[in-house]
């Protein structure tokens, strides 16, 4: 096997895979970058060895359909808190939990610039959409919009990541400028829960003359992770305000409740 490289030299590659394409050829790329799984390191042809494929992801508990919070009685449809406190969004489909070790992929994702762990987030959600005949496709899709300075920190928005191959399996149309950040907030993850929902409120804007596009139309909104599902519910708020009929969440992993 040949000798594994620091991982920012691995990432310098990465980012210069074109040139290095043409000049050496993909064998000798694959013998430059050996691939590790995801999840448990081990040297794989993927991002995720078989082993962990097997024994990570598969059909999941039975889910509140509209927040996809695990539910106690498999025979319920909605969990008690959607019943008393219904959110604005209409439908949540999620792949995975967000517990270890799978919560290490959407951080990869983020914070490690993995771009291609994004199309595997979008295979996955195909495949929970393929076990749920029930689920209802929306007419179209938009990514969670961040931020002008995180996107400028970050260099990209992993919801548009996801999105975009995501939109390809499901054969409908995808709007990343649908919607945008009207103002900047601070990380849903680092506001106490009880102040999630100011810091979110009124944050999303839509596009000068989107009300055409939404009027009537069932409308699915792709993030990373949900969490307590403020961001979520937001938007869809926001959406609903310009005519939307429904929408429904499209989101890799879902946050257990505590």
């Amino acid at each position: 096997m040949p000798p594994r490289l620091p991982p920012r030299l691995q990432l310098r590659l990465q980012a210069r895979l074109p040139v290095v394409l043409r000049t050496f050829g993909a064998a000798a790329l694959r013998a430059l970058l050996p691939a590790a799984c995801a999840l448990c390191g081990a040297a794989c042809a993927g991002l995720v060895c078989a082993p962990c494929q097997a024994g990570f992801f598969g059909p999941g508990p039975a889910r509140c359909r509209q927040c996809a919070n695990p539910l106690a009685d498999a025979a319920a449809e909605l969990c008690g808190r959607c019943l008393s406190h219904p959110p604005a969004f209409d439908a949540t489909l999620v792949a995975v939990d967000y517990a270890a070790p799978l919560d290490q992929l959407p951080l990869q994702l983020k914070f490690g610039a993995r771009l291609a762990l994004a199309a595997l987030f979008a295979q996955l959600l195909r495949d929970a959409v393929l076990e749920r005949p029930d689920f209802v496709l929306p007419d179209l899709l938009c990514p969670v919009p961040l931020g002008p300075g995180r996107l400028a920190e970050r260099g990209f928005n992993q919801a548009l990541e996801i999105a975009r191959p995501l939109a390809r399996a499901l054969g409908m149309p995808l709007y990343p400028a649908l919607a945008a950040r009207a103002h900047e907030t601070r990380a849903q993850t680092r506001v106490a829960p009880h102040e999630r929902g100011r810091n979110i409120a009124r944050a999303f804007s839509v596009a000068p003359g989107a009300a055409a596009l939404l009027r009537g139309r069932h409308v699915g909104i792709v993030d990373d992770v949900i969490t307590s599902g403020q961001t979520l519910g937001e938007l869809a708020a926001t959406f609903k305000r310009y005519g939307a009929a429904r929408v429904s969440n499209l989101v890799f992993a879902r946050t257990p409740p505590r």
